[in-house]
């Protein structure tokens, strides 16, 4: 950012935490259950046993990381999603309600089965994910519409394809922003949700996936479906976007990584806030990278995860 830019952001952000600006978010998708465990080294292929240093219990799911991100930097948010009324289930709403999430639209099927998630971190922080999606059903007629009035931004991942198409559909005609999680998913999800999206933020794999490779041509081919802004996160590599038939960058902080599952949620999360409180799109990059990169510091999918005063003081002692 110039420095007119991180000033002017600066300050927006402060009035978010002090309370004078008032920012509320939605996040739609998946909610999960997280089985971690801590090893090592990872599996080398084929048949293997190796030893867990550690073990552990945690909500996750992209767009439940993404509020939890949103409630601990301080905003208002609400997760609107599913679950099976089951044990699973009541622990990840337990979850949300003790970090202030508003869990009134995240609905308990009776008969369903919730999303669980296997996650081997190993020593340098890089991680390996097993997913059982669940089972619940796919209609979205039971969303409470009216309530979008209230939200300064949208955010959805693209697991719940029924829900994030409504939700956006009615976010887009109220002119409230729409951000999407672009994480692996089948062609036609994208193709459906991209043209009611403005924001579309890509993991590399997923963007590769979709559009043959993560290379800069690719993303700014995505300008196809109307989106404002098309970007891909790279890691260590920062953040690529496409804005007014313009390619830009923002350089990743550099920190000393522990673990960085849930770096990408946090990255959506900060991002819907920032875009909520009308930050221009170079400081959301800025300010969302900072985020992702503090919670990387700490293990764990939601730990670490800053205030926002935090994390501008982290941007400030940035060169």
């Amino acid at each position: 950012m110039s420095a007119s830019a991180d000033i002017a952001a600066l300050s927006a952000l402060a009035h978010v935490a002090s309370g004078v600006k008032a920012v509320h978010v939605i996040c739609l998708g998946l909610s999960a259950l997280d089985q971690v465990w801590r090893v090592d080294r990872p599996f080398a292929g084929g048949s293997e046993k190796i030893k867990a240093t550690e073990y552990g219990t945690l909500g996750g799911g992209m767009a439940a990381n993404a509020s939890i991100a949103v409630a601990k930097l301080g905003a208002s948010v609400a997760f609107w999603g599913r679950a099976g009324d089951d044990a699973a289930g009541h622990e990840m709403t337990s979850a949300f309600t003790a970090e202030g999430v508003d869990v009134e639209n995240f609905r308990l099927f009776p008969g369903g089965r919730s999303s669980v998630s296997g996650i081997i971190v190993d020593s340098s922080g890089e991680r390996q994910i097993v997913n059982f999606r669940g089972l619940f059903p796919e209609a979205a007629g039971w969303l409470p519409l009216e309530a979008v009035a209230q939200a300064s931004s949208v955010l959805a991942d693209p697991r719940w394809v029924e829900g994030a198409a409504t939700l956006f559909r009615e976010a887009r005609a109220r002119g409230i922003p729409t951000v999407l999680d672009g994480d692996m998913a089948d062609a036609e999800v994208f193709e459906r949700l991209l043209p009611l999206t403005d924001h579309a933020i890509f993991s590399e794999p997923a963007l590769t996936a979709f559009a043959g490779s993560a290379d800069d041509k690719s993303l700014a081919g995505l300008a196809r479906f109307g989106c404002r802004v098309v970007a891909v996160t790279r890691g260590e590599g920062g953040v690529n976007w496409y804005e007014d038939a313009q390619l830009h960058q923002q350089a990743a902080y550099a920190v000393d990584v522990v673990d960085t599952t849930g770096a990408g949620d946090v990255f959506h999360g900060a991002y819907a806030l920032a875009i909520g409180a009308g930050l221009d799109v170079r400081a959301a990059m800025a300010f969302s990278a900072a985020t992702a990169a503090m919670k990387c510091r700490h293990a764990g999918g939601r730990n670490g995860i800053p205030t926002i005063n935090e994390c501008l003081v982290f941007m400030r002692k940035m060169p």
